[in-house]
């Protein structure tokens, strides 16, 4: 079901939408060519409204992926943009990823400071009883399957990872390819991206995007891990059913295309993915990066296994 509206005449793309709650406030932030956008509401699954730029770093572009946490009364946004003052990847990628800070979670988030080099991209910022985590997803340019993948590194504060960045999902599925012979005859490139964790009871999940919004596989899967652990850096975290399978929770269906992209809220015991799709009617052809709006449904929990309930008029 459509959460954000869509006005096509003044329309802002709201790609890769973070759902955050702060003092019984729902906050959508989304990916922006130039800098992060909000919206906000009090309840959750109605009365958004449109807030504005949030973040922004002029003389940059492309701000992707933010995610946000409140540590100590302080607003914390990570994201990533392309970045002129670093050396880019192997294959000329300069997505890095920054944070910035706010007093309250309409901003303005400044004080930019970068915190990994290119390429890095696709956050999720986590605190727990073990300290502060960063999940996000970086590339690989070597082995059978290269292309972008995801990894967790411990924050020794909020704007210091520890650098000793942990694999834990990796492309193992033709599914995931983003584009054939993208460096090479014969070498794939591959995407795993979006990373969202959760923890219920002893279950841990974390839930990825893969593909590319514009290939009909791409799709929303997760990982598991059955443990007291809390060191997130420590889990083992296995993808469900298995690593050959393509088993999506979310992908196109009838109704809508390009789902992915996802982050999660808990509200009176059931959760929520909150995501990206658009129409397949949607009007803005075929290959419009704006077509893509936030959409929301059911997520349901057990004991390890996740489905998710989607209808397109309801939730």
């Amino acid at each position: 079901m459509h959460l954000l509206h869509i006005d096509k005449d003044h329309y802002i793309g709201q790609a890769d939408p973070y759902i955050f709650e702060s003092g019984g406030r729902y906050y959508i932030y989304t990916t922006g060519h130039d800098g992060i956008y909000a919206y906000h509401a009090d309840d959750l699954f109605d009365d958004w409204k449109f807030y504005g730029r949030v973040m922004t770093v002029p003389g940059h572009e492309e701000f992707w992926a933010p995610s946000v946490i409140e540590l100590d009364g302080k607003f914390y946004m990570y994201n990533s943009f392309e970045f002129y003052g670093d050396t880019p990847d192997k294959g000329g990628h300069r997505q890095t990823m920054h944070v910035s800070v706010a007093d309250n979670p309409l901003g303005p988030f400044t004080g930019t400071k970068q915190i990994l080099p290119p390429f890095s991209i696709d956050s999720h910022i986590v605190k727990n009883e073990s300290g502060l985590f960063l999940f996000y997803s970086t590339n690989r340019f070597e082995g059978d399957r290269i292309g972008t993948y995801i990894v967790v590194d411990r924050m020794l504060d909020p704007f210091t990872p520890e650098g000793k960045p942990q694999t834990v999902i990796e492309p193992t599925l033709d599914e995931d390819i983003y584009q054939r012979d993208r460096y090479k005859e014969g070498q794939h490139w591959h995407t795993i991206e979006g990373a969202f964790y959760f923890r219920e009871g002893d279950w841990h999940y974390l839930m990825y995007s893969g593909n590319c919004y514009q290939q009909p596989t791409y799709y929303i899967g997760y990982a598991r891990a059955k443990t007291d652990e809390t060191d997130l850096t420590k889990i083992k975290f296995e993808k469900y059913p298995d690593d050959n399978t393509y088993h999506p929770i979310l992908a196109a269906n009838t109704f809508e295309e390009g789902t992915g992209h996802h982050s999660m809220m808990k509200k009176d015991g059931q959760w929520y993915a909150v995501y990206h799709a658009r129409d397949f009617d949607d009007g803005l052809g075929a290959d419009a990066f704006d077509a893509r709006n936030a959409r929301i449904c059911k997520i349901n929990v057990n004991d390890g296994i996740l489905t998710a309930e989607r209808y397109e008029d309801r939730i």
